[in-house]
């Protein structure tokens, strides 16, 4: 389900030789891939961005597994960066977010089941080096 994005719709940061550009689209932007590939480390690098953006919360299985519910949907103009979501999103807040207008998700797993999406709102993330810098970017999954 096509929403433009409420909050964000570009993010770059930068750490140590890693560097993140994300250009969002839409406001659920559906992150797969296989193991290995960086998704998680993307997560902490974000979750570090997230840490001086009062616009942006980060949530895993590890740290929001009982409240993250609450804090979703209290919530309005966050951008919710949501990693291991396969772990972490039940059917019932999948269906939430999917129509949610007052927040925006980048949601990182390997099931975009239940979340209303299209095929152009689901990415891959793609790292390419460049003078030593690893630089993650978004591209389409199909």
């Amino acid at each position: 389900m096509k929403i433009k994005p409420v909050v964000i719709n570009f993010i770059k940061t930068k750490h140590t030789s890693f560097e993140v550009e994300l250009q969002i689209d839409n406001n659920i932007t559906f992150i797969n891939g296989d193991s290995g590939t960086g998704k998680s480390a993307v997560f902490s690098f974000l979750e570090e961005f997230a840490a001086e953006n009062k616009y942006m919360k980060c949530l895993n299985y590890l740290n929001q597994k009982n409240s993250y519910k609450t804090s979703i949907k209290k919530s309005k103009g966050k951008l919710f960066v949501i990693d291991n979501a396969d772990l972490l999103l039940d059917d019932d807040m999948r269906s939430y977010i999917a129509l949610d207008e007052s927040n925006q998700y980048i949601i990182i797993g390997r099931n975009p089941t239940g979340l209303i999406l299209d095929i152009d709102e689901i990415y891959e993330l793609q790292s390419q080096n460049i003078n030593d810098i690893t630089l993650f970017t978004l591209a389409k999954s199909f």
